[in-house]
Formats: C-alpha cells, structure tokens, sequence
C-alpha cells in the first residue's frame, strides 16, 4: 500500500478540519425554512456583503445555486448565452432545459477567457415570431476546464455595459471565485457588483464539506426561496451546515495564496516532461495533456497520488486545503518517474 495518499482529482475531495468540526458541533440553529436558523442567516448575511448585495441564500450546492441564479433571471422558452465549456452548460446534467425551461446559445470560450466583443456578436434580438431572444449571460470565474483563469475584470467590466445597452442580465457562477479574487487582488463587492446574480461555493477551496450561497438584490432571493423549495433544497436545521461556510469565511480565503504557489510549483515541474505549461496556472487547477491519460492516472494511483481524468488524453490536478508542500513533494515524484 502506499506510505501517503495525495488527492489532487479535485478541491471538492478536502475534509473538515479540527476546527471547522468544532464551529460546526458548536453551532446555533433553527429551522431555515422558516427563516429561522441564525447561523445561516449570518452566512447570507455575510456572503451578500462581501458581494455588494442585498441578501444571500444558503442551497446544499453550486450547482442549485446556479440553476435558482439563472431562473430568476431567465423565464422558461428564454435563452441564456454562455460559453461551450461552461459548468452550467457542460456539467449541470441539462438542468437548465429540465428545471428551468431555459434554451442555451454558447460562444467558444478559448481555455475559459472572456472576450466580450465575441459575446456582443453572439447576442440574438427578438426578430421575430420564430426566434428566441437572449435575456442573460453567463459566464464563470475562475473557468474550471479553463485550467483556473481568472477572468479579467476590465472585460466583466466591458460585459456590465453590454448588458446594459442591450438590456440583457447577468449571472456570475463563481464557485471558485474567492481564488479570483486572492490571484487578482480584485475586491470581492468589485466582482458581485457587477452581476444581478452570483453563485458562490464553499465545498471546494475554501474546504466546508457542503453548501453555496446565491447572492443577489432582496426581491430576486424572497423569490429564489420558493425556486430552491421547489427544488428539494429546502433544509431545516442547516446550521450545523452552514457553520463550516461561516468558518471557512473567517479562516480560509487568504490562504487559497498556498495553493496557488502549489500548483504553480507542480506545474513548473511536469513542464519539461511537455503535459503541462506552466504559464497557464493562474490559480489551483493544472491541465494535463498526455496520449494515455488513463494508463497514467491508473500507475500513480498505485503509488498514492490521484489525478482526475477528463478524457482520452486530458486530465487535471487540483491543489486544495489538504495539499502540504510533502503532498506536492510526493506527486512530483510519482508523476515525474513515470514520465520519464
């Protein structure tokens, strides 16, 4: 058996820590439904500040959160514009269409970047009887299949004034957007905003075992409860749930800068091996190209390292609140002695 595992398939895979335990056995709760639970109403509360908006709501995923994002925004046989690589359109099982009735348009997001002269061409006016009109945009920051980009905020800023001129809304999923912020230097409120919705997840970098918040204004979240109860997402005591967000909030946005440098570092070091390039790691995620992916994932398995693989020839790594400076000490000779 090996002597370490090293997890890097994801930084959804991190377990609570000792204290983050501690914050959730200890915490104050009630019955959220009911609004009821002070311990999420401080979560909201907080998320929504830290954004620039009015109120927030607690949902068990991002993936929900997304879904009650764009139906507040998008009525059903209304199209929302994103791009082909997008979590929402690629990984959201069709909920869009399912749940909300939403026909998606994408554009090509070019490893996740925002160029909004793309999106302003791509934008469809109600012509006619037979066409769909375009009501919001989408898009996703930092851009998971991207390899982590952070998309720039001189083009969010450039995609706010579009929407406006075209009377359109937008929708931000950023479930990983506290590393955007922590690799930017860009406020948090500066990113929220400029979006009439956002999706933020506490379950990957910032290391809770569960949960998102949906910030928005406080008209659009009074709707957003019945969506989420319609969904299945109405929880009763989620305090407990919620404590491990409120923690993370207080003790694990700063410290996403480790796992930057640790994937910076991996990445640096599988470049000449030519799997990787090194330039593209803006924050935690390290894309992996390799003709037989598969057979490669399967031998570092074998000696304690795990890497996700998405296709015949692509993979990832991910560094997360459980990689130390061993793990990537580890994995790096792991992977480099089966390049070799």
């Amino acid at each position: 058996m090996p002597t370490m595992l090293v997890d890097l398939r994801s930084d959804t895979v991190t377990r609570p820590t000792a204290a983050m335990r501690q914050a959730m056995f200890d915490a104050e709760v009630g019955d959220d439904v009911y609004g009821e639970d002070p311990t999420v109403n401080r979560l909201q509360a907080a998320a929504a500040a830290l954004l620039g908006h009015e109120a927030g709501l607690f949902a068990p995923s991002g993936s929900m959160t997304n879904q009650i994002g764009i139906q507040l925004l998008v009525a059903p046989g209304e199209e929302l514009l994103l791009d082909s690589e997008s979590h929402i359109l690629a990984h959201e099982v069709g909920a869009a269409a399912v749940i909300g009735g939403i026909s998606t348009r994408s554009w090509s997001s070019g490893g996740g970047r925002l160029d909004v002269s793309v999106v302003s061409e791509s934008v469809h006016e109600s012509l006619a009887y037979h066409t769909v009109a375009t009501r919001a945009i989408a898009v996703e920051n930092t851009h998971n299949r991207g390899g982590g980009t952070v998309i720039d905020i001189d083009q969010l800023r450039r995609l706010r004034a579009l929407a406006d001129e075209r009377g359109l809304l937008l929708h931000m999923d950023g479930a990983r957007l506290w590393n955007a912020h922590v690799a930017s230097g860009v406020p948090l409120a500066e990113y929220g905003r400029l979006f009439d919705t956002v999706s933020l997840c506490f379950s990957k970098g910032l290391g809770a075992p569960v949960g998102s918040v949906l910030v928005a204004d406080a008209e659009r979240i009074e709707r957003a409860r019945s969506i989420r109860k319609r969904m299945g997402g109405g929880m009763r005591q989620a305090g407990f749930l919620a404590a491990a967000a409120n923690y993370a909030l207080d003790h694990h946005i700063n410290r996403l800068a480790d796992d930057h440098v640790r994937a910076r570092r991996l990445a640096e070091a599988l470049e000449p091996y030519g799997v990787t390039t090194a330039a593209g790691v803006e924050t935690n995620i390290v894309l992996l190209r390799h003709p037989e992916l598969g057979k490669l994932s399967a031998a570092a398995a074998e000696q304690g390292v795990l890497i996700s693989v998405l296709g015949r020839d692509q993979g990832r790594l991910l560094t997360h609140l459980d990689i130390s400076d061993d793990g990537v000490d580890h994995a790096l000779t792991v992977l480099t002695g089966l390049l070799r």
